[in-house]
């Protein structure tokens, strides 16, 4: 029977299960066999890593020909006005090519855990949050879109992936849950 983990990921965790420099991974808080993320989530990103031992599973999540949606809630540097934003939802050019369409709107500060070491505060910066949902998922997208439209991202937690959420799980924690019946759209 196949299996579908969802992870909560902290800050300055790898991706993957080994690392040659010592850096913590997957590893270090994942005591399940043969089980693989679908995609990824940077180092220096927390949030939702779904992970499976299907591998037909993991490419129908992390291939992006699917389009599965991920969602993201940004902190970022300033005040996002309204041009900033729809350039967002329009797709930025980026060094790479121009992004797909995305959603995006701001939303209040979340309740969130503490990030530890805490984001940098500038006295004089105000900093606000935006939601955004990819269907597309390029090496730093959301880092490199915020930064294009003078938003520097500060913190980046993804809350969801397709249909399954962060809900309840704290950084670290992880839980298996049932797998999508055949013929889902969202996978």
């Amino acid at each position: 029977m196949a299996r579908l983990i969802l992870f909560n990921k902290p800050y300055r965790v790898l991706c993957q299960f080994t690392d040659a420099r010592g850096r913590r991974t997957l590893a270090d808080f994942i005591q399940a066999a043969d089980v693989y993320p679908a995609g990824r989530l940077d180092f220096d990103s927390e949030g939702l890593v779904v992970l499976t031992d299907d591998g037909r599973l993991q490419r129908r999540i992390s291939d992006p020909r699917h389009k599965l949606p991920k969602m993201y809630w940004v902190q970022v540097e300033g005040i996002p006005d309204e041009r900033a934003l729809r350039r967002l939802e329009r797709g930025v050019r980026l060094k790479d090519g121009m992004t797909l369409p995305a959603k995006v709107w701001i939303i209040e500060p979340p309740d969130m855990w503490p990030r530890m070491p805490p984001i940098r505060e500038r006295r004089h910066i105000p900093t606000s949050w935006i939601a955004i949902t990819l269907i597309e998922g390029r090496n730093r997208q959301v880092r490199r879109m915020t930064a294009a439209v003078g938003l520097p991202t500060l913190r980046l937690i993804r809350v969801a992936v397709g249909e399954w959420g962060l809900e309840e799980l704290k950084p670290g924690e992880w839980r298996e849950t049932p797998l999508p019946r055949e013929g889902k759209e969202e996978v």
